[in-house]
């Protein structure tokens, strides 16, 4: 506990998490600002919503992944690690105390973020944010925390971490999204869809916009090739197995950080 409210304030403190908490705020704001006055009042997925829902899932995972694994990374290039060893401290411990206060930090850039969109909307009308656009919110915020963390365990500099990190976000967000086009090129249209399928289970970029158009009720715009996909998800079954994956996501890569501390010693 003495560990989480230690990397807590010391992630406060950071001149990147105030820079990022500025951000989110003025784009969400920004946003907000545009939608209201330059577009119509839509219902469903609106343009709102789909514009909050990508620069969630853009800008959010870049900042975690390059902030977070940078953090890791510093303890060790700091020497800070050397000194915990002097401490009862377990290497579960440490990476659980780093996962939590990732997760509390970027939650809190988030609340205040959201936060000043709704004082907004209650000004400019017709802003609201869907509960399940919240829990998207939460559940991006923990599955690249963890990511961080494993990025982080993996590199010996911050330097180093960083570029992991942008390798990993532009993997994510970038590079399978346009292999994916570069495949319908090629493949027969069945074959990609079952490529496709593949790769919204091992993005967790695609994975988390995957639930939300479901969970949302707006899996129609995936078209009629992901009807069977679709049905399963929107069933109890569906459910457990959607919450499985999102566990998997998250304890994955934060075990891999342990074992990965474990084999290199660097944790007493």
């Amino acid at each position: 506990m003495m560990l989480i409210q230690l990397e807590w304030k010391q992630m406060l403190r950071s001149r990147w998490m105030q820079m990022v908490g500025l951000l989110f705020t003025f784009v969400f704001t920004t946003i907000v600002v545009i939608q209201q006055i330059a577009l119509p009042d839509v219902e469903g997925f609106s343009r709102q919503t789909a514009s909050f829902l990508n620069l969630l899932l853009f800008l959010l995972p870049l900042f975690i992944l390059a902030i977070g694994s940078m953090s890791v990374a510093g303890d060790m290039e700091s020497r800070w690690l050397s000194l915990l060893k002097t401490y009862p401290i377990t290497i579960r411990q440490y990476i659980l105390g780093k996962f939590a206060a990732f997760v509390l930090a970027f939650l809190l850039i988030v609340v205040l973020a959201f936060g000043v969109v709704l004082m907004l909307g209650g000004f400019l009308g017709g802003v609201s944010l869907p509960p399940i656009f919240i829990v998207i919110t939460v559940l991006s915020i923990l599955i690249f925390s963890a990511l961080a963390v494993l990025i982080g365990a993996l590199a010996k500099t911050r330097l180093y971490a960083l570029a992991l990190a942008l390798v990993a976000w532009s993997f994510f967000l970038l590079l399978v999204s346009y292999a994916l086009m570069a495949l319908g090129t090629v493949v027969a249209g069945h074959l990609l869809q079952k490529i496709t399928v593949v790769v919204i289970h091992l993005n967790p970029v695609e994975w988390l916009r995957f639930g939300y158009l479901v969970f949302a009720g707006q899996a129609s715009v995936l078209g009629p090739s992901f009807f069977e996909i679709v049905k399963f998800y929107e069933s109890t079954a569906g459910h457990f197995v959607y919450v499985a994956g999102t566990l998997l996501w998250i304890l994955v890569p934060l075990t891999l950080a342990g074992l990965l501390l474990n084999r290199k010693g660097r944790v007493a």
